[in-house]
Formats: C-alpha cells, sequence, structure tokens
C-alpha cells in the first residue's frame, strides 16, 4: 500500500471519450495482408457456418482509445482499460476467442501527458500511468493507482504477472504452465516441484515447452536458468542430457543438465544467450541432436549471476480470491490448487488475451498475425479495488454474457451409470418417482445405450432399447428432457463410420478407434453429423463425458475443451434450442498437458460444467460446498456436481442426505454414481424423506433460480455467490468458505459432518437473518451454531429478501405454467426481487420475448407490492395466486388487504405467534395489474 502520490503538472489534457487523443491518428484496425499470413481456420467454416452466429462487428474505438506510439489505451469502463503493445504499430479490432466484445459504450476519462514524460489515463476510479516511448509494457513503466479498502494503492500490472502465456524477466516461469508440444505433458508423479507440477516427456525430436517472457529491460545477453531433475530415463540410462534453447525462433545454445541423483531432486542449469527488449519467445525443445528425457520444473531470464526466483503468485499478489479447476476426479488432496481467476483482495487482475486466437466474421477463428519479430502485448487491466460484482461484470462485458441455461436445467436431473432398458425407465424407474413424489426434469442416459460399442458407439443398443423412437416418444409425453453420454471417437465396425469418415476427407486413427481434429472443418462437420439422427429422435442434449479421448483442436493456442464447448452452444443454438455444453472445461490433459492456451474465459458463455468423477467422502462434498462459490472468479455460474457422487454404492444414510441438500442448493441438481444408489426410496425412512423434501423444494424453487440465471446472464454475477462479493469489507466473509449466498437474499450453509443431528458453525453477515425452516431470527454480525437433523440445513434469509418459489407441487418445470408463487419475506428491512420469466428453452429471450415482475417490500409500511408483468412471452401466465410468508413479523396484524380488499382472518390470512409468521394467500390476480398487500399494525 502506498500513499497518494504528488503529481508533476500536465500537459495536452483531453477530457472525455469524444476527443481524439493528441499523439498521432491510429492506424487501420485490420492487419495488412501480407502479414496475415495462413491463418489457421480453427473451427468450423463454409460448411458449418449455419452453426456459428454472426461475429460482432470490429468496434470503433475512436470514443474511448488513446494510441501512445506503439501503446494504445482502451477505456472500456471505469474499471477496466485494454493494454496493446504493437512494436509495429499495428492494432488488433477483432475479436478473439475470448474477447468477443468489441462495442463498448463511451466512458467519462481524461487523457494527459505529464510534465515527467508519462501517459495518464484517468477514469473515475483508475489512474494508469505509462513512461511514453519505453517499449513494451513492464514492472517498471508501468502503474496504476486505484482504491482498496478506502486507501488509495499503486500496483505495478506487468510485475510478475503472466504476458503473453508466460511470466515475466526474472520471475519464475512454471514449466507446467508454458505451451507444451510433442507429448511434453504435465507431472506430478515425484516431490519437491514447485507450482501445480512440472512439464514431463522430451522424449521424441520436437518436445518442448515454450513461453513468451515479458519485461525484459533492454536488448543484450541474460542467463537462461532452468531447474530439472534428470535421472534413469525411458531408456534406463543416467547420463548427461541436453536440450535445445531457442529464442524468437532462433537457436541460441544447447542447456547441459548433468544427472540429479534421482527424479525428486532439482537442479538449476544455465545458458547465455541474447535477448531484444520487451518480450522474447523462449522454447526449450529436444533438437535432433539432443537426448532429452529430463523433467523440467521451471525456468526464468534472469541479469548474469542472479539467483534463481522463487516460486510466484498470482496476478494481484498472494491475495488470490477463489479460482478454477477443470475436474474433481479423484483429486490426490483437497483443496486443489486452483488457477486463478480475476478476483484478488489486492483489488486488480491483469487479463493477458496476446496469444488467443482472433474470431473472423465468417465464424472461423485463426492465430495472431506475426510481428515479425516486433513485440506484441494484449492485456486488461481489472482495477475494480474491493467491488468484486463490479469486475465480474467487467469480465462479462469483455467476454461476452454468461450462459442462460434452459429453464428445466435448473429442476432436477437424474444420470445412473447403468446398463438400463427402455422397460426400466417406463416401467420401474418413472413410476418409482411419481409414487413417491419426486420431480424429474432431465433424464441422462449413460454410456451402456450404445452400439456397436458401449464407450463410443453412435447407434441405439436395440438389446436395451427394442424402439428408440418409440422411446424417446414415451419421454416427451412425460415432460422429460434427455441427455445422451458421448465419447468424442468412432469405432471403424460403427455402421456410421463410412459415413463420417467420407464427409470428414479421413479421420485420423488412435487406440483402434477414429478420432477427430475439430480444428478441420471438415471433420467437425462430422463429428456433429453423427448427433443427427439422436436429435431427430427428440434428444436436448449431449454430454461431453470426456474430452478429448484423443480427438483434438490442432491449431495453436485455443483449449480442445473450450473450443468444443462453444462449438455444442452454436449447434445447438442453430438447431432452434437454447444452446450449452454440458462438459469438463478449461483445459485438456491429454491435448495440451494441464496448460490453458485459451484460459478458462469463453466457458462461462458456453457451458454447464461437469466436474467430474469424485469420491463419496465427506471431505469431498465438503469441497464441493466452496468450490461453486470459487469459480465466480472466472464468472462461472453453471457448474454441475455429481450429486452423492460418483463413486460409491449405497452411502451412509446421513452422507446421502447431506449431499441431496447440497445439490437443492446449487446451480444445477444432478443425481448420478457409478451403479450406485441415489434415490430417495433406497435409503432409510429418515433419509428418504429428507431427500425427498428437498427434491420437492428444488423443483419449487426454479421460478428463483432461473431469475437468478437471469441475473448472471445480465450482470456477470452466478447464481452461487461467495460471501465476499457481497461483504468486502468483513473478514469473516473470507474465511468461512464452507457457505455461501444463494442469490443477495439466502444464505446457505451446508451440512458437511456426519451424524443425524449436526452443528454447523455460521458467519451471519450484517443485518437480521431468519432461518428457512425454523423461523428462528439471527442478528449479525456474528458467528453462531446451528443444530440441524436430516430434515433441516442452515438456509436463512437476510431481513427484506424474498424468495420466490413455486406453490403447487410438479413432475417437473414444464407441466404447468406458474400460477402460482409463494413469496418467503424476511421482516426488518426494505427489499425487492425481479421474477423473470420466458418461454424456456429457445433464444427467443434475447429479442425481447420474457418477463419480469418486480416485486417490493417496504417494511415500515409493512406492504408487498407486486408490479404488472412488464414483457411477454408465448405461454406466460395471465393470472396467478400469491401466497406471502412474512417471516420474523413480532406481531400479529390488526388486518391484510389486497388491493384494498380486507381479507378474512383464518381464511385468507393467518398468524403464527410461536413462528412469528404471517401467511396471505390472495385470489388469482391479474398479471398485467399492479397489487399491493398490506399487513396493518394492532392499533
Amino acid at each position: 500500500m502506498s500513499l497518494p502520490r504528488m503529481r508533476p503538472a500536465r500537459r495536452a489534457t483531453r477530457v472525455g471519450p469524444a476527443q481524439q487523443p493528441p499523439i498521432r491518428p491510429r492506424r487501420p484496425r485490420a492487419r495488412r495482408a501480407a502479414r496475415t499470413g495462413a491463418l489457421a481456420a480453427v473451427l468450423l467454416a463454409a460448411c458449418l457456418a449455419p452453426l456459428l452466429p454472426a461475429s460482432p462487428a470490429a468496434a470503433d474505438d475512436g470514443a474511448n482509445a488513446v494510441v501512445d506510439g506503439s501503446a494504445r489505451f482502451e477505456v472500456i469502463s471505469p474499471t477496466v482499460i485494454r493494454m496493446e503493445y504493437a512494436g509495429d504499430g499495428h492494432f488488433e479490432d477483432r475479436p478473439t476467442f475470448n474477447a468477443v466484445n468489441r462495442n463498448h459504450a463511451p466512458v467519462a476519462y481524461t487523457s494527459t501527458v505529464t510534465a515527467d514524460g508519462y501517459r495518464e489515463i484517468r477514469t473515475a476510479a483508475v489512474d494508469l500511468r505509462y513512461r511514453r516511448g519505453s517499449g513494451p509494457f513492464g514492472a517498471d513503466n508501468v502503474t496504476a493507482q486505484l482504491t482498496v479498502a478506502g486507501q488509495s494503492v499503486t500496483v505495478h500490472p506487468y510485475a510478475g504477472a503472466a504476458t503473453a502465456g508466460g511470466c515475466a524477466f526474472g520471475a519464475l516461469c512454471e514449466g507446467e504452465a508454458a505451451q507444451l508440444t510433442a507429448g511434453v505433458t504435465v507431472g506430478t508423479d515425484h516431490a519437491g516441484f514447485t507450482g501445480t507440477g512440472f512439464a514431463a516427456g522430451f522424449e521424441q525430436t520436437g518436445a518442448s515447452v515454450t513461453a513468451t517472457v515479458g519485461s525484459v529491460p533492454a536488448a543484450g545477453t541474460y542467463s537462461l536458468a532452468v531447474r530439472y531433475a534428470n535421472a534413469a530415463g525411458s531408456d534406463g540410462q543416467t547420463t548427461q542430457r541436453t536440450l535445445t534453447a531457442t529464442v524468437n525462433g532462433a537457436a541460441v545454445g544447447t542447456l547441459t543438465l548433468p544427472p540429479t541423483g534421482s527424479w525428486d531432486t532439482w537442479k538449476t542449469a544455465a545458458l547465455s544467450l541474447p535477448l531484444t527488449a520487451g518480450a522474447d519467445t523462449v522454447k526449450i525443445s529436444r533438437g535432433a541432436g539432443d537426448n532429452g528425457r529430463v523433467n523440467i520444473d521451471s525456468f526464468a531470464l534472469l541479469q548474469p549471476g542472479a539467483a534463481y526466483p522463487g516460486p510466484g503468485t498470482a496476478p494481484g499478489g498472494n491475495s488470490q480470491l477463489g479460482g478454477w479447476y477443470r475436474g474433481l476426479d479423484n483429486p490426490a488432496t483437497l483443496p486443489v490448487a486452483l488457477h486463478p481467476g480475476v478476483l484478488s483482495r489486492a483489488g486488480w487482475y491483469l487479463l493477458d488475451d496476446s496469444r488467443t486466437p482472433v474470431q473472423n466474421p465468417d465464424g472461423t477463428i485463426g492465430q495472431r498475425p506475426t510481428t515479425a519479430g516486433q513485440p506484441y502485448q494484449d492485456g486488461y487491466f481489472f482495477g475494480y479495488g474491493h467491488d468484486y460484482k463490479q469486475a465480474l461484470t467487467d469480465l462479462s462485458a469483455v467476454t461476452g454474457p454468461t450462459a442462460l441455461l434452459p429453464q428445466w436445467a435448473y429442476g432436477v436431473w437424474y444420470s445412473r451409470y447403468y446398463a438400463y432398458t427402455d422397460a426400466d425407465y417406463r416401467n420401474t424407474l418413472l413410476p418409482a418417482f411419481r409414487a413417491n413424489h419426486v420431480p424429474l426434469d432431465a433424464l441422462v442416459i449413460d454410456t451402456d445405450y450404445k452400439s456397436p460399442s458401449t464407450w463410443d458407439g453412435w447407434n441405439w443398443n436395440t438389446g436395451l432399447f427394442p424402439d428408440p423412437t418409440g422411446f424417446m416418444n414415451w419421454t416427451k409425453t412425460q415432460g422429460l428432457k434427455v441427455a445422451l453420454n458421448i465419447h468424442a471417437a468412432i469405432g471403424g465396425n460403427d455402421p456410421k463410420f463410412a459415413a463420417a469418415n467420407a464427409t470428414a476427407g479421413g479421420l485420423a486413427q488412435s487406440g483402434g478407434n477414429y478420432v477427430f481434429d475439430w480444428s478441420n472443418p471438415q471433420q467437425a462437420k462430422a463429428y456433429f453429423d453423427l448427433h443427427s439422427s439422436f436429435e431427430q429422435q427428440g434428444v436436448r442434449e449431449w454430454w461431453l463425458d470426456w474430452c478429448c479421448d484423443a480427438s483434438q483442436v490442432s491449431a495453436p493456442d485455443i483449449t480442445p475443451d473450450a473450443w468444443i464447448n462453444q462449438l455444442y452452444k452454436q449447434h445447438d443454438d442453430a438447431r432452434g434450442v437454447r444452446g450449452f455444453a454440458f462438459s469438463r472445461m478449461g483445459a485438456s490433459y491429454q491435448n495440451y498437458g494441464g496448460t490453458y492456451p485459451a484460459g478458462p474465459w469463453a466457458e462461462h458463455r458456453n457451458t454447464l460444467q461437469f466436474t467430474g468423477d469424485t469420491p463419496a467422502t465427506w471431505d469431498m462434498l465438503a469441497y464441493e460446498a466452496q468450490f461453486t462459490p470459487d469459480e465466480a472468479a472466472i464468472g462461472m455460474s453453471n457448474v454441475s456436481d455429481d450429486i452423492g457422487s460418483f463413486h460409491g454404492g449405497h452411502l451412509a444414510d446421513d452422507l446421502y442426505a447431506r449431499w441431496v441438500q447440497l445439490g437443492t442448493f446449487q446451480p444445477v441438481d444432478r443425481l448420478h454414481s457409478d451403479h450406485g444408489d441415489r434415490l430417495p426410496w433406497n435409503y432409510g425412512a429418515a433419509a428418504n424423506a429428507s431427500a425427498s423434501r428437498f427434491l420437492q423444494l428444488r423443483e419449487a424453487l426454479v421460478p428463483y433460480t432461473y431469475s437468478l440465471a437471469r441475473q448472471a446472464y445480465d450482470t456477470g454475477v452466478p447464481v452461487v455467490r461467495p460471501l465476499y462479493l457481497d461483504y468486502p469489507e468483513s473478514d469473516a466473509a473470507y474465511t468461512n468458505a464452507g457457505e455461501y449466498l444463494y442469490g443477495d437474499d439466502v444464505l446457505v450453509r451446508p451440512v458437511t459432518t456426519s451424524g443425524t443431528s449436526a452443528t454447523s458453525s455460521v458467519w451471519i453477515p450484517p443485518g437480521t437473518w431468519t432461518d428457512y425452516f425454523t423461523n428462528t431470527a439471527y442478528t449479525g454480525p456474528a458467528t453462531v451454531q446451528i443444530t440441524d437433523d436430516l430434515s433441516t440445513m442452515p438456509v436463512l434469509i437476510r431481513g427484506g429478501g424474498i424468495l420466490a418459489t413455486r406453490t403447487d407441487q410438479v413432475d417437473n418445470a414444464a407441466q404447468r405454467p406458474l400460477d402460482q408463487v409463494t413469496l418467503d419475506i424476511g421482516a426488518g428491512a426494505n427489499g425487492s426481487f425481479s421474477l423473470y420469466e420466458d418461454a424456456g428453452d429457445t433464444n427467443a429471450f434475447t429479442t425481447g420475448q420474457s418477463a419480469r415482475t418486480a416485486v417490493t417490500y417496504d417494511n415500515a409500511a409493512a406492504t408487498v407490492r407486486i408490479a404488472a408483468a412488464q414483457g411477454s412471452y408465448p405461454g406466460q401466465a395471465t393470472s396467478r395466486r400469491w401466497t406471502v410468508h412474512l417471516r420474523n413479523l413480532a406481531t400479529a396484524p390488526a388486518s391484510v388487504t389486497v388491493d384494498g380488499r380486507t381479507l378474512t382472518q383464518g381464511t385468507d390470512w393467518t398468524y403464527s405467534s410461536t413462528a412469528r409468521q404471517l401467511t396471505v394467500n390472495t385470489a388469482s390476480l391479474p398479471t398485467g395489474s399492479v397489487h399491493t398487500i398490506v399487513s396493518r399494525p394492532a392499533a
């Protein structure tokens, strides 16, 4: 933290976005054709053009951009500034795979040149300074001043921050975070490494790690230092080994790596090499004359004689908040080491987009044009202080909106890795759901339905499903949405192989199957053609169980998971349903060895994250409660765990019941297992009753959850929220990771300890909060102990908070129009909520076909106001019955009126002095009119 500095006198001041920068007219945005090279057409070209929405038009950034020599600054919001350095003077205006939005509204700012030679960009929140003519952005020539927790601080965005896919001069470059090629993967099977792993597998010529290292102070000779291990390799030999170092495409020398004694012993070796000022791309590879077979933990570019640096920290210092992880498949330890998102208690983040492919107007993507050896940087400085919600809104503005899943996806899902038959579903499973009054919206059919291979076949197994069309027609009559498990390969004996191979122009073989390169437009089309016959029968969604079974995206700098997930969304959108991918996200272990060329920044707009095959432990249950709010840091709202876990056959009753409780208050509630019991009636009476009750509650919560999902689409703030989003200056909001907010008004603390009765430590935020199940009131800030048997869990409504649920019990969300709604309102403060509705499974909402009903509570007047619905959509309810539970109301009212009409006590309204709750039931009221419910106090 630093004190506000005295500023030197300024000159050449320009105020406001309408002014042109005082340096020079900016050059045309598109790079010269001679410099574009061969764009890697990474995805669907003309043959898949119908699947791709038009890319955003190139922005006219004149209002928001300031060009200063080779540097350009674009003010996106008061808290986000794009910082672009192009050594050749040509800037990039096309959208990238990450930064899809180039059209930003004008923002008030000033651009000045100070007497001491700095370009200074000032917004209402950030003061960014760059030393003019000093070359690429680095630790010593860029600062930003912002307010964090009421204090003015100055930060250095490029000090130790990742730049252009690598790291900074003088800092540690982790081997596992570099770009890995030709069989190099991330290893974790030896001790003593830094970071999250090491680069392993230099077994063939061309195997390499590559990173661009920024902030090189000046052209000259420096030291490349490498931390490595070299023991008996796959050749059985322990010997001195070599690798080749390349800088900016030119080989500069050989690294000599003596034996280290064991694979758990790490040493450093160094090589002198020439560097240019700014950013240099360094590759360490196994050349034709090298014998490789080493592990590289990390490397660094240093001043000659400098000590090897220690492990670095994420941008924003060591105060990372949350983060992301591809999947929780049987982790060795918990918690897992999260990769950082944009949120940091330090109040800022630098998102590097320098290597991310561009998106072309035809929907293809391509590599960034070469810069002829000139440095290039493209970063987004987020300077949000402790306004974390603003950071997420800014992230959405740059990278696109969070996916609004179809309404049914926020209901109840069931999936089991088990060879169910058509008759099992029709005659046993669904009748059991109905008999036990447990709702079901989505039926996920696991891999056994496939033929000729149960893993990667693309046909129905008629031994299990004799009449697939008839089966799918039956699911429609039951209101079920069906998703099928798939794997991204096809056998040569599959009846659909010949057509797929012909469309693809020839598929590559891997491990006895044939796999796809989704970079190739014909192969991508062949892959999606395999889905068509199922979709024509009514299959709604696809569960890409594992990306990628050796299928790949061969184009550089794009992550296979992220790209195929985007393709799935586009594929669904093109066939007229609301698109999303149901898959792991963020990276592909097989194809990129755990590195993340494009990062996780596109996933929130495309993906429902499948968190993988988790173990059946209390530790995993507890971690899942923390993991979903952690991923707010990348704007991820739609996260889906295997509720009950994947592994484990029959769980302990308490573990099963508590896991179902967690799922009730998660973005998606999906029961799943490996041949295990995950249905309420598989368990004892108490667990059965609890699980059934919570699954019914989950279905009732769909209107509320769907409204929160629309908020996420509009604002970038996810359904499940870490406490610090709302209480950034309360230390307890950072230390109570086991609880979270479901929207702003509902506090959830899942029970994660064993026993038919369990006591949970719950931090109560400021204000009054009322327990949803017991009506016990708490006043915060305070930490309290709440004890719950299997029938309840800590769920609290904020004073003034409004929880909207469906009143009538239904089999699925689409069974009947939403014409009965219950409002649970915490007394003690004012509050508001917007109930969002649309047709549920189309993209018509993007063109205005939706409705919002504003509900407000005036505490002083004890009045609930239900506004007229704004907007319309097909199937909208024209009238609605309302039930109001006014909780924590100290005394009974003298009377209750609805729209001025006095209601009858005991029939239309009741008051429980024990529960301190008023309940009001209205008649069916038109949704197009305003309604008021007034509780008049006794004289």
